[in-house]
């Protein structure tokens, strides 16, 4: 199959032609149909499946081929993302896949001043991308207008919904023209997806390319047990292996990424990091240096694992695993794309079982261990299986104990839940406290 076999416009087919793209992606392949004939859709695709085509070129398409012309403060086609980066970067591929056609198109997004953004919106915008929270701001100052919207796509819902914008997509959804065209992109169909889709779709039809939470086959996932201390120690032995490889390192942690940042830094390494605490045009130019190739590591929170299309990476690190388990399958995603070959490499300690033991429930599979010589962590990892931590082995009780092996027995036991045995308490101990004289015979006679 071809994309001039899908319908699309000559100048879209020439487009996609000239960027390499010869055959449609399997979510491309049924989604594109379904938006050229005007239905509503809820697709679910894993990451990295070329889901922003899937939705971009028939959207092109439709605004080339029908409609008027936009007026002041008004906007034809709405595309709300959760994050900023992944706001430039879908409104960059719109830009590339319509550069043949007279089309207009924006990003606004918080984090940076909201007065050019009202001057921009003044002139009218077909295709504008938006986080949540600013267009909710931009729409209570009427410097956008909804009552020309004929297409709506959610994209990455599921993780606008994490990030808190419900209210924010509600107040926005009440205000749209009721007689429009809506795509819902998702990476699941959590049972909140399903009830909003079932609000605010219109009969759509559903589309999973992939099965439920799945990580993306291409990519080799294996984890190393370490101590908690020596993590950013091993993270910089992994890369001294690697010289000339780029990768991205997750950390869970605003104060945690400036950290490894500074560490890598102070190594020698051409290193950045992205987080929520970042200006966005400091974050901006840090992933554009990425992309260029101009940085071999960046540091990045979670802010940066959904979304981010980065071209042939190599290798992901997790220098530690994420709270969510599903942002395990999104940070490794990065890696591994459009069917090129990728590696994540998890570095876990004691206290992340319980996130690891998630994880791999979620996947449905057990993390294969391998022990880097040298950093064999004093604190031993337990073992997981099926998405349980697996408890140690009960060891039956000598029949006469003494009191001395049976605090021993506590301490294992404790150190192997991750608890610290009690300390002895001062004073007789209760043998010692039978063989106590008794004082009857000194009572006070009655």
């Amino acid at each position: 199959m071809s994309f001039s076999s899908l319908g699309l416009l000559d100048a879209l087919v020439n487009t996609a032609n000239e960027l390499g793209y010869q055959t449609p992606t399997a979510i491309q392949q049924k989604a594109i149909p379904i938006v050229l004939q005007g239905r509503d859709l809820l697709a679910a695709a894993q990451t990295g499946t070329g889901k922003t085509a899937a939705f971009t070129l028939p959207l092109l398409h439709k605004l080339s081929s029908e409609g008027p012309a936009v007026g002041s403060n008004q906007v034809r086609c709405l595309i709300l993302v959760p994050t900023r980066e992944l706001a430039e970067q879908v409104l960059s591929s719109v830009q590339t896949y319509g550069r043949q056609l007279p089309l207009t198109s924006y990003a606004v997004y918080g984090g940076v001043s909201i007065n050019p953004q009202i001057l921009k919106l003044r002139q009218g915008i077909d295709v504008l991308v938006a986080t949540p929270g600013r267009l909710a701001d931009l729409h209570r100052q009427n410097a956008v207008r909804f009552d020309k919207v004929q297409l709506l796509v959610l994209d990455e819902a599921d993780r606008m919904l994490d990030l808190g914008f419900a209210l924010e997509l509600a107040e926005i959804l009440a205000d749209l023209p009721r007689k429009r065209q809506s795509l819902l992109f998702s990476a699941t169909f959590s049972d909140e997806i399903r009830t909003l889709a079932n609000k605010r779709l219109n009969n759509p039809l559903t589309v999973e390319v992939s099965p439920r939470n799945t990580a993306a086959q291409t990519v080799k996932q294996w984890l190393i047990p370490v101590d908690k201390k020596r993590k950013a120690e091993l993270l910089l032995h992994l890369l001294a292996q690697r010289p000339n490889t780029q990768l991205l390192v997750f950390v869970k942690t605003r104060k945690g990424t400036e950290h490894v940042g500074q560490l890598l830094r102070e190594a020698g390494l051409k290193c950045d990091t992205i987080h929520g605490d970042k200006p966005q045009p400091a974050r901006t130019r840090a992933l554009q240096a990425f992309r260029d190739e101009a940085l071999q590591v960046l540091v990045a929170t979670d802010v940066a694992a959904r979304g981010l299309d980065i071209p042939d990476l190599p290798l992901v690190i997790n220098h530690d695993l994420p709270t969510v388990a599903e942002d395990y399958i999104h940070r490794i995603g990065r890696s591994g794309r459009a069917g090129s070959q990728g590696e994540a490499i998890s570095l876990v300690c004691a206290d992340e079982v319980e996130q690891l033991a998630a994880i791999e429930q979620l996947l449905k599979q057990t993390l294969p261990r391998q022990e880097e010589p040298n950093f064999s962590p004093a604190h031993r990892v337990p073992l997981t299986q099926d998405g349980i931590v697996q408890a140690k082995p009960k060891t039956k009780k000598p029949k006469h104990n003494t009191n001395d092996s049976m605090i021993s027995a506590a301490a294992r036991l404790g150190t192997w839940f991750g608890e610290s045995p009690k300390p002895a308490r001062a004073g007789r101990s209760k043998a010692n406290a039978a063989k106590k004289p008794s004082t009857a015979k000194n009572k006070p006679k009655r």
